[in-house]
C-alpha cells in the first residue's frame, strides 16, 4: 500500500478482490475434492482386481477351487428352515470374505449358520474359488452366479430392459458428471449428496436382486439379507425370533436418533416431491428405514404384491426421465415395501461409517452390524482411518492370495 501510494478506498477494494477470488479457488477445490472422491469411491482398487483375478484363474488350474459348495451331503441344508439364512448380493470377494467370516466368529451357533452368496458371471468364478479354498467352517456356504437362477429371465425381471433400453441411463450414470452442473448455484453438499446418486452401482443387477428373494429362495421362510459393506459384531440368531407382526421386512428406522446427520431421514430426503405422482401418493414426513440388514420373512412377502410396485416405480421414474427420484435402490423400496415394514431396535444397525466421520466409537463398538454405508468404503484408500480397523480385523492378511495382491493393511 506505501510502496504503491493506493489510498485506502482503492487498498479495501483491491483486497475484497483477492478475498473474492480465494474463496472461489477455495470452492472450486472443494468441487474437485468431491469429484476425485467419487471417482476413487467408484472405481476398483488395484489389489481387489487382482485378488478377483488371481482366484479366476485358480479356479481354471485348481480342482480344490471348482469343489461343489456346499458338499453334496450338506445340499438339503440350504432349505432347511430350522437353520440361519444370510444373503449376501455382491462382485467384491473381499468384503464378501469379511461379511461371512465376522458372522462366523460373532455367531453362539456358526454350525447353524447358511450363507447363500448371488453374484454376477464374471466375479462368479474367484468368489467360488475363495470359498472352497478358505471354508468358513462350520457354517455352510453357497455361491452362486446370477446366470445361474432360472427364474431371472427378461419377462420376470423387467429392470434388466428397462435400465439397459433408457437412452438417458448410461449417461446419467457413466456420464460427465460436471457437464450441465451449475456449480455456483449449488452448495458442496448439495453436490455431493448428487455424486453418490450416480455410482454405476444403482445400475447394477445385484443391487436390484433383493426384490426378488421369494422367487429366488422360493423354499426359504425368513431370511437375513446383509450387503457386502457391513461387518458383524454380535450373535444374529436373535432376529429370527423377532415377531415381525405379519409385516415382511424388519428394519431400523432412519428418522429418529442422536445422530442427526445419518438418522434424520424422512421420505422427503429421497423423493421430488414436485412431480405430481409423488406428491399424490407419498407423505414427505414418512420415516425412511435403512437398507443393509433387513429381515425378510417371505412367506408374508409371498402373499404381497410388493415385487410388481417396485416395478411399476421404477418404469414410472425412467418415463419420467429419472425425476421422481435420483439415488438407487432404496426410494422404489421404500414405496413397495410401504405398510409392510416392521421396526426394529436401532441398535441392531448402526448406519453411516462410510460418509459420517463423526461416527461416535462407543455407538460402533455397541452396536450388533455396523454398516459402511457412503463413498468412503474401508477396503479404500479414502475410508476413515478410525473406522478401518473394526472392518479389518476380520480380513485373513496372512492369506496368499491377499499378501500377493498387497491388499490395503491396517
Amino acid at each position: 500500500m506505501k510502496s504503491n501510494q493506493y489510498d485506502a478506498r482503492t487498498f479495501a477494494i483491491m483486497l475484497r478482490a483477492m478475498m473474492d477470488k480465494f474463496e472461489k479457488d477455495i470452492r472450486e477445490s472443494k468441487f474437485a475434492e468431491l469429484m476425485n472422491k467419487h471417482f476413487a469411491a467408484s472405481s476398483i482398487p488395484k489389489g481387489i482386481h487382482c485378488l478377483s483375478l488371481r482366484l479366476t484363474d485358480e479356479y481354471s488350474s485348481n480342482a480344490h477351487a471348482r469343489k461343489q459348495l456346499p458338499s453334496p451331503e450338506l445340499l438339503p441344508l440350504l432349505s432347511d428352515n430350522s437353520y440361519y439364512h444370510f444373503i449376501l448380493s455382491t462382485d467384491n470377494i473381499l468384503a464378501a470374505s469379511v461379511v461371512v467370516t465376522s458372522t462366523v466368529q460373532s455367531s453362539l451357533k456358526p454350525e447353524k449358520i447358511v450363507f447363500h452368496i448371488i453374484t454376477d458371471k464374471k466375479t462368479y468364478a474367484g468368489m467360488h474359488s475363495w470359498f472352497a479354498l478358505n471354508p468358513s467352517s462350520p457354517a455352510i456356504v453357497e455361491v452362486k452366479g446370477i446366470h445361474q437362477f432360472d427364474w431371472l429371465t427378461r419377462e420376470n425381471v423387467p429392470v434388466l430392459e428397462a435400465v439397459e433400453n433408457h437412452n438417458g441411463i448410461r449417461n446419467y450414470y457413466h456420464g460427465n458428471h460436471v457437464a450441465g452442473a451449475n456449480l455456483s448455484a449449488t452448495t458442496p453438499r448439495t453436490f455431493a449428496s448428487k455424486l453418490q446418486a450416480r455410482s454405476p452401482k444403482y445400475i447394477s443387477l445385484l443391487n436390484h436382486i433383493r426384490i426378488y428373494l421369494p422367487e429366488l429362495f422360493p423354499n426359504l421362510d425368513k431370511v437375513v439379507f446383509l450387503d457386502d459393506d457391513v461387518v458383524i459384531q454380535r450373535d444374529l440368531s436373535p432376529l429370527w425370533e423377532i415377531d415381525l407382526e405379519g409385516q415382511v421386512n424388519g428394519a431400523v428406522e432412519t428418522c429418529r436418533g442422536e445422530d442427526e446427520w445419518v438418522m434424520s431421514k424422512r421420505f422427503k430426503n429421497y423423493f421430488n416431491f414436485s412431480h405430481p405422482l409423488i406428491a399424490k401418493h407419498l407423505d414427505p414426513e414418512e420415516c425412511a428405514w435403512a437398507y443393509g440388514m433387513n429381515i425378510f420373512d417371505l412367506r408374508a412377502w409371498r402373499k404381497t404384491d410388493i415385487r410388481e410396485t417396485y416395478h411399476y416405480w421404477l418404469k414410472e421414474n425412467l418415463k419420467s426421465n429419472l425425476t421422481m427420484w435420483k439415488l438407487g435402490t432404496l426410494p422404489p423400496a421404500l414405496i413397495a415395501f410401504k405398510g409392510h415394514v416392521h421396526p426394529i431396535d436401532p441398535s441392531w444397525h448402526l448406519l453411516g461409517l462410510g460418509y459420517q466421520i463423526k461416527t461416535s466409537i462407543e455407538n460402533v463398538e455397541k452396536a450388533a452390524v455396523i454398516h459402511y454405508n457412503g463413498q468412503s468404503k474401508p477396503w479404500l484408500q479414502i475410508g476413515f482411518e478410525h473406522l478401518r480397523p473394526y472392518w479389518a480385523k476380520y480380513v485373513n492378511y496372512s492369506n496368499d492370495f491377499v499378501r500377493s495382491c498387497h491388499i490395503l493393511e491396517p
